[in-house]
């Protein structure tokens, strides 16, 4: 049994340590201890003027007046509004760091199907994906040149003229006759499309590329075709990854990658940092886009979700630095 040594009530429950009344510590009782009488309280009048209780040296360890009781011992513990503080800063948090990641996979690429933009993985992107942003569309005056394939209007279009000084999503230069381009961190892809000027529709879209520094790329990288001029809203991409020898075929919606042809290999895929011709054959008679690596025919895909009149772009995935030049549209 235990009693409270300020108000003398005592307690069977030896689980207890606080007086349920005032909230002092308990005493054991001892064996020859008497249970003392109950204590009578008399009606006090209502003091007009109190004066503060001064608390004694314990005082803060003592629990509140209406502090239940810890059924496994211990100072109860006091109330915090710490935990309100946590979810506005958790908050503050999410609408800052969040709101920018979306923004930046909008310009990346969403990793959608396999892993989701701006940020995460391949064959989707972080929302399962990751996201993508797109560049500020480039605009450039077309030219004609011969065309490999017969084709006597054949626009080239000016790279240099994609370079940005800066951006929040991606690395751009132009040096030695090649358009670099990477995203700014692994994890997410960086697309940039030209403006409304090309059209890839009905046409040969083609571009050379090279992984510079031979780097892995979850995403790949490669050539956008039928694409909105806004970009990563409707297109296609047909990507590779030299390293592994394969290609895979990739749709974008807003926020979204989906996977067309997932990555398959290819030994026309030259390795490591060699040149690759990716080229995208447009044929509206028969609704399908033929796919070429080098020259050679690797997948025909039917063309259901392309951009009407849409134009071309480049995707580089994962912060690999990406080599392109030769861009162009043939009709």
């Amino acid at each position: 049994m235990k009693i409270c040594p300020r108000c003398q009530k005592t307690y069977t429950d030896d689980n207890l340590n606080f007086c349920l009344d005032d909230g002092v510590v308990l005493q054991q009782m001892s064996s020859g201890q008497q249970e003392p009488p109950a204590t009578v309280f008399m009606n006090q009048p209502r003091p007009t003027d109190p004066q503060p209780v001064m608390s004694s040296p314990h005082s803060s360890q003592q629990p509140a007046w209406n502090t239940a009781p810890q059924q496994y011992g211990g100072p109860p513990k006091k109330s915090s509004k710490t935990w309100i503080w946590v979810l506005l800063i958790l908050g503050l948090v999410v609408l800052v760091c969040g709101g920018g990641l979306v923004g930046f996979f909008a310009y990346v690429a969403t990793h959608v199907d396999s892993n989701n933009a701006v940020t995460t993985g391949n064959n989707s992107g972080p929302f399962s994906k990751s996201n993508t942003v797109a560049k500020t569309n480039t605009s450039s005056s077309p030219t004609t040149s011969s065309s490999p394939d017969g084709r006597s209007d054949v626009q080239d279009i000016d790279l240099q003229e994609w370079v940005k000084d800066v951006s929040l999503y991606g690395n751009t230069e132009f040096t030695g006759g090649e358009f670099i381009m990477s995203s700014k961190q692994k994890g997410y892809y960086y697309v940039l499309v030209a403006p409304d000027t090309y059209t890839t529709e009905g046409a040969d879209t083609r571009v050379t590329l090279r992984n510079m520094d031979n780097m892995d790329s979850r995403y790949g990288y490669g050539l956008i075709f039928h694409s909105n001029p806004q970009p990563l809203n409707q297109d296609y991409a047909f990507l590779i990854d030299t390293k592994k020898k394969k290609f895979r075929v990739v749709r974008h919606e807003p926020s979204d990658e989906k996977t067309i042809v997932a990555w398959t290999n290819s030994n026309a895929i030259k390795e490591g940092a060699a040149e690759n011709v990716l080229e995208a054959r447009d044929k509206p008679s028969d609704g399908k886009v033929d796919l070429y690596i080098n020259g050679t025919l690797v997948n025909s895909i039917t063309n259901t979700y392309g951009y009407k009149g849409g134009v071309p772009g480049l995707y580089a995935g994962d912060a690999a630095k990406i080599a392109f030049k030769n861009l162009q549209v043939s009709k």
